[in-house]
Order: structure tokens, then sequence, then C-alpha cells
């Protein structure tokens, strides 16, 4: 189109793709968000620095944050997005549910009162009754939400969930909603002008969620019919036009097993699921959002909305859905993101990329098209096994296990179905003797190692008991590997880190990376991600804390990288196994790290504010 694009970035940032893929980038402060991208002085600064006419607030942050869209208009900027007034009546989701129940939109039962004090909120759960959820007022991915199943646990939840949204958002704000029990997430992507015109593009299943976070979405709704639509499209206009909404929205709804759908909230801003209605549309949203917010009128009509075939999309995360989707920070060793027909990737990283924990774990989208559900189920399945990311733990076997899921090939998901289906993966660090082998021979290539008449051990966490022999003789060009189940000759197939392991039987070929704290192999056809955590190399000490290390031995670690928000505990104090010791706020998420055993706290290390590394011990207890 033509216009020129100046980014801002923090210090974590530095590096990151769209620093340099934009025309001009700023440097707007320090890593915490609350230093750089929720400060929205310095982001003023930053469009009258580069003399901007225009502000896309993107996703998160400040994007649904109605003093900032009216301080943006108060600069004689351009706001891509809705009024202040439009955001607060909507952007607010208490207000959003106001607006709703005035459209006659029926809405999920709750409260949404003035008293915010947590006696008020203790009786109103009561009054509700479990599950509730509470739910942060501003923002939107999941962000201070936390489901309550007793309402023993409702003061803490309380209080994590306002922690988290005032971290996330710049707002503390709550408000209690009824758990519906096993619905589906279904939301409606609407455009609105100044000239009080609406359309909506149909709608968007977004179902499949941990933590009430989207992980997989579609279009369309394999459980919406016409009539369905019809009736969700003229509610989500209702509601846009009762607060004159501008710009690009998203309607959401909860549907039941009975057809009955209930108003949830709205997002006021672009949603990151936009590229599956892109697809079966042909609609450039962000196009339209430029020129709807240049005062140009909708260039297209309900009736010129005619969709085309299906579209997923999938969300690729670092983080370890083996150990609770806990995220993962870290050096990107190597990223491989697929290609071919009908598979779109938007990507904010590359080989060499750092994922920090300052805020959230998303690394891609992962969006396939086809003709059909299945076609586009099929497409995104071989797109999931052309991927792989070295360095940092992903989703990608999981993913792949979600959609392999037959009820999810038969369209039948719902907001619980993580809760409901085994996705359990192989474990993190395997037994396989050749894989074994195949990081011991590539250790010692990797590391530049000499042959030498000694052997020498290696042990890898979590994967054997036994330490590797590794032999230093150079055999058929290669290192050999052996212990008491056989031998491996592991032979570099390029500088660009392929190898190959070949025993009597067969021979597989595989990459490897060096890490900080061992060695990481991509092996098989998907490739699968094996990490091996390096314990011993004959007297050679571990180059790094795994992140579990020490609970056995009464040590409560941080799991990784962040800032201490709450310390739940003293010194002297008597605790139980699972007792919730301290809280650590990484990647916009709060993680508890909890007592291996009961027993009496000795030291606390640790303080709310403090910056902490991985492995570092937190709070230490001795047995009861």
């Amino acid at each position: 189109m033509g216009i020129r694009t100046i980014a801002v970035y923090s210090a974590a940032d530095a590096g990151a793709l769209h620093v340099r893929e934009c025309d001009e980038a700023l440097h707007i402060g320090p890593a915490p968000a609350r230093e750089s991208y929720l400060d929205a002085g310095k982001i003023l600064a930053a469009a009258r620095a580069s003399e901007a006419d225009a502000i896309h607030p993107g996703y998160g942050f400040l994007s649904e944050n109605a003093d900032f869209a009216r301080a943006v208009r108060d600069a004689g900027l351009t706001f891509i997005g809705p009024s202040a007034a439009a955001m607060e009546a909507v952007g607010d989701k208490i207000s959003a549910k106001r607006a709703a129940e005035a459209a006659g939109v029926p809405t999920v039962p709750g409260y949404m009162g003035a008293d915010r004090s947590a006696q008020a909120y203790a009786r109103e759960a009561a009054r509700i009754g479990t599950p509730v959820l509470v739910k942060a007022a501003a923002g939107g991915g999941g962000k201070g939400m936390r489901l309550v199943r007793d309402l023993a646990e409702f003061s803490d939840a309380l209080e994590s969930a306002q922690r988290e949204a005032r971290s996330a958002f710049g707002d503390a704000t709550v408000f209690l909603e009824k758990y519906l029990s096993s619905p589906r997430h279904i939301e409606v992507q609407i455009l609105g002008d100044r000239f009080g015109t609406y359309i909506h593009l149909n709608e968007r299943d977004c179902s499949i969620q941990r933590r009430h976070q989207k992980i997989i979405e579609e279009t369309p709704s394999p459980a919406v019919s016409a009539g369905l639509r019809e009736q969700l499209g003229d509610a989500a206009l209702r509601i846009a036009a009762a607060v004159s909404y501008e710009n690009a929205g998203t309607v959401e709804f909860m549907v039941d097993a009975s057809g009955a759908f209930y108003f949830l909230e709205v997002n006021a801003r672009l949603q990151v699921e936009h590229p599956v209605t892109e697809l079966t549309t042909g609609v450039d949203l962000v196009r339209e959002q430029l020129s709807i917010a240049a005062g140009a009128p909708l260039r297209i009509a309900q009736a010129d909305v005619a969709p085309r075939g299906h579209a997923i999309e999938a969300r690729l995360y670092a983080e370890d859905p083996e150990a609770g989707f806990l995220p993962s920070s870290g050096r990107l060793l190597d990223v491989r993101l697929a290609s071919g027909p009908g598979i779109r990737v938007d990507s904010g990283i590359e080989t060499g990329s750092t994922v920090t924990s300052d805020y959230d774990p998303m690394l891609a989208k992962l969006i396939a098209f086809g003709r059909t559900r299945d076609e586009a189920l099929g497409r995104l399945q071989a797109a999931l096994d052309e991927c792989h990311i070295a360095g940092v733990a992903t989703n990608i076997g999981f993913l792949r296990r979600v959609i392999a899921q037959p009820d999810f090939r038969a369209g039948n998901a719902t907001t619980d179905f993580l809760e409901t289906h085994s996705l359990d993966g192989a474990a993190s660090q395997p037994s396989d003797p050749l894989e074994l082998l195949a990081a011991a021979g590539a250790l010692q290539e990797l590391d530049g190692w000499r042959s030498t008449a000694q052997p020498r051990f290696v042990n890898f966490s979590g994967a054997t008991q036994k330490p590797i022999e590794v032999s230093y003789d150079w055999r058929a060009g290669g290192w050999q590997a052996r212990d008491e189940r056989g031998a491996s000759t592991i032979r570099a197939l390029s500088p660009n880190a392929e190898f190959e392991a070949s025993d009597h039987d067969s021979a597989r070929t595989f990459r490897a990376w060096r890490t900080p704290d061992g060695i990481e192999l991509a092996i098989g056809s998907p490739p699968r991600r094996s990490a091996f955590v390096l314990d011993r190399l004959e007297d050679v000490a571990h180059a790094g804390l795994h992140a579990a290390a020490g609970l056995g031995s009464g040590q409560a670690t941080a799991p990784m990288t962040g800032t201490v928000v709450k310390v739940a505990c003293a010194i002297g104090a008597s605790v139980k196994a699972h007792q919730v010791l301290a809280v650590i706020e990484a990647m916009k998420m709060e993680h508890a790290i909890t007592a291996p055993f009961d027993g009496r706290v000795v030291a606390v290390n640790a303080r709310p504010g403090d910056r902490v590394d991985a492995g570092s011990v937190l709070v230490e207890i001795e047995p009861s």
C-alpha cells in the first residue's frame, strides 16, 4: 500500500525479526512490558520522533486500552482500531456484557458489580456456585483468568488473576462468570466503518484451548449450521451497532450442545487467528483496518462475503506440553517451518532468535487451507510433520496428536477437549539405545574432541541410569559409541549439524545441536525432538542447571527465568507436599513453585520483585 512502517521494540527484542523487517525501528525501553510496550508515553514519543501518522496497536498490550486510543487521537494521530468510546463499551468485558444485554443478546450468568472487594467476590462466587471463572475485564488471550472448582481455593485464584491482569494489561479489574460445561467457543469476525455500515465475515471455532488460551482455530465451524450462523452473525452486528463500533473486531460466544448461544466478550482489535478468515473469504483484514482508519467506507457488502473452502490454524508455542505446558526460553538453534500448496506461515522467529521469558511464548502460526475440512486437515498434518524447532521445547508434537484424534477429525471439539482426551506423548528423555548413542557420538563431533586410546564416559540425566562408554576409535570415518546393548558409528554428513548413526542393521540420519545443558537431536520422520541433559562427561562439570534439579533434596527451584511476585512461606513454617511456596511470573503467566514433600522451611532465598534464573533455589525445606 506504499505505507512506511516504524517498529518499536524493547531491549529484549533488539534482535527480533520485526525490528529488521520494518523501515525504521525505535527503542522504547527495557524488557519489562510496563517500562516499554505498556508505556503509552514512550510509544507516543516514538511516533512523534518518527513523524508517524498512525499507530496500529497489534494483538495485545495496549490494543484494547481506551485511554491509549484516546491519547493517540488527542496527539493528532490515527488509531487503527475502534473509537475510545466504543472500546470503553466493549473492550472492557464488563461493559461489553451490559451492552450485549441491552441489545437483547443472551449472556453467561455471573457477577459484574461495583463492589470489588475480596469479600464481595467471595460472596458472589458462593452464590453463583462452582465451577466459576475469575476473568480479567481488560485484554484477552487467557491472561488473568482462573477456573475455581473448590471455593476453598477462591481467594488465591482471585489474587493471582488480579496480579496477572495488572501485569499483562495494566488493569487488575476482574469479574466472575459461571463456567459452562463442555461448550464450543465460537466467535464472529466483524468490520464496521465510521458511516454506520457493519458486516460480519462468518464464524471461527476456537474450542481447542489450554489455560483458556486458543491453540487451534478453524472456519467454518463443524458445529454451526447455516441457521445458527445467521443468528450468531445477527447478534454480533446488533452489538456492534449498539456501540457504534468501528474497524475490525471479534464477538465471542459460547454454544452449548443444544445450539443455544451466550455472548462472552468482544475483542476490540485484530485477532491472532484472523488468517483463517482471510483464507476463506479472500478479505485482507489488515488492509481493511487501514482503509477504514483512513476514513474510507467499507468496500465490502454483506452479500459480497462468499466463503470458500476450509482453513485451520495451529499456534506454535515455546512450551512443554508434557510438563503442564510450562513455557520454555532460550536460543533457537534451528528453525524449519513448512511450505507448500495451501500453507501459510506467520512467524516472528528464525534460526538464531532468542525466546525470552518476558512475553507470550507464541512463536509462529501455521495455517492450512483446503477445499474441504479433510483436505485442510491433511495439509496441516503434513505441514506439522515438516516443522522442527530446536533449542526450546515446543508444542509441535502435541499439535500433531490433537489433530490426529478421531473426535477432533470428526469435528467434535469442545473447550474441555484437552482434559477429556489422552494426548500424552513419548517420554521427553527417550531410552532408545540408538538415540542415546547418537547423542553421545554427536557430542564428540560438536565439541571438536580428538581421538584417544582410553574410553570416556557420558551420562545423560533421565535417559539412562548407567554411563554410556564412548570409545574414541575412528572407524569408517566416524566416532564409535558403545554401551552394553550395542554400538553405533556416528558420522558427520555436513558442517550443518547433520549426522548419520549406523549399526549392523540400519542407518538413520539426524540433526544435532550443542545446548547449554547438553545436546539436542531431531531424529525420525516426522522429526522428533530429543533433548539430553549432560550429567557427566568424564570430569567435565555439568554445563547447566536442569530446570527440575534439586526437588528431591528439598530445594524448590524456579522452572524458568522470571520475576518473583509472591513468597507464600517463611523460615520455620511447616508446609505440606504440593503447597505453594512462591509464585514467579514469566512469559506473561504465573507459575506456582510447590513443596516437594511435607517439611519445614529452612531457607527463603527470594523476595517479591527479584529476577531469578531457571534452576535458582527459591525455598529450601527439610523433612518434618
